[in-house]
């Protein structure tokens, strides 16, 4: 099996005590206890400090328009089915700018691993609050306070019928990379809400916050939605860790006929023959 550190390249420019260094941290060590050849790992993601995990795992990676971490990442897939893809975004870029991208990749349901990385709040553009923002939270730009109601993304992932479904805290470490696994390894969309804390930005969810609230609650049955739905509904003074759905579907890829047989990336293919284009109007 390959050293954790053989997937860890350059040097992260994220504020010392960011979140995002155990989650980098966590995905390095997921990758290399499945035993995944940089060269066979594809990560994507949009913009935000979230977004630059690419620039710090050995791996392909590509960075899209913020938002629009998905599109790339189903399209690469859809292409190449052997790759293992990843896609990493943060709140904002997911469920904010991306949210249509979200809903739509869930109910297409293509075999990618989701880390989201939720910190409250858009990190790399000052801190305005995000999708995932408290009410009552004050920013350079709500000084007011946040007024609307947060997204639940969990609550959203699983109504649009997500096959798997799950939360963590960049806190918990060895508990984010086994849920990587398990993400990297289900048959269709997978997603992780990672909870971790943006010390520039965010001083309410700091880590010792979350850290008095996060627990393991007993789930029996990883197939009950109802129970996943009400543990997705669980924030405040009590936040649930874990996986709280595992259900798989049937993919997008396996309901595509054209996708049988060789990847696409590696058919023969002459774009000036149009000879299949002009039967088509005879």
């Amino acid at each position: 099996m390959p050293a954790a550190d053989a997937y860890l390249v350059n040097e992260p420019a994220w504020c010392p005590g960011c979140g995002n260094f155990a989650i980098r941290e966590a995905l390095a060590a997921a990758l290399a206890e499945l035993e995944l050849a940089p060269h066979k790992v594809l990560i994507c993601s949009g913009i935000g400090q979230a977004a630059k995990i690419p620039h710090y795992i050995k791996a392909n990676g590509f960075n899209g328009l913020h938002g629009r971490a998905l599109p790339p990442a189903l399209g690469a897939k859809v292409a190449n089915p052997e790759l293992t893809v990843i896609v990493e975004s943060g709140d904002g870029d997911t469920y904010g700018e991306g949210g249509n991208h979200f809903i739509h990749n869930i109910r297409r349901n293509p075999n990618l691993a989701h880390f989201v990385h939720n910190n409250q709040v858009y990190g790399l553009t000052k801190g305005q609050a995000s999708p995932t923002s408290d009410p009552g939270m004050t920013t350079g730009v709500q000084v007011g306070g946040v007024h609307t109601p947060p997204l639940n993304p969990l609550g959203l992932a699983l109504v649009m019928g997500a096959g798997f479904v799950a939360r963590c805290f960049s806190g918990e470490k060895e508990h984010l990379k086994d849920t990587m696994k398990a993400a990297i390894n289900f048959p269709g969309y997978a997603l992780i809400d990672i909870l971790q804390p943006c010390v520039s930005f965010n001083k309410i969810n700091t880590h010792g916050w979350y850290k008095k609230r996060v627990y393991y609650p007993e789930i029996d049955d990883q197939e009950n939605f109802n129970r996943a739905l009400e543990l997705a509904g669980q924030w405040g003074e009590k936040i649930p860790l874990g996986v709280f759905y595992n259900k798989p579907r049937p993919t997008f890829e396996s309901a595509q006929p054209a996708l049988t047989g060789e990847p696409l990336a590696f058919r023969s293919h002459d774009p000036r023959d149009f000879s299949g284009l002009q039967k088509e109007f005879f």
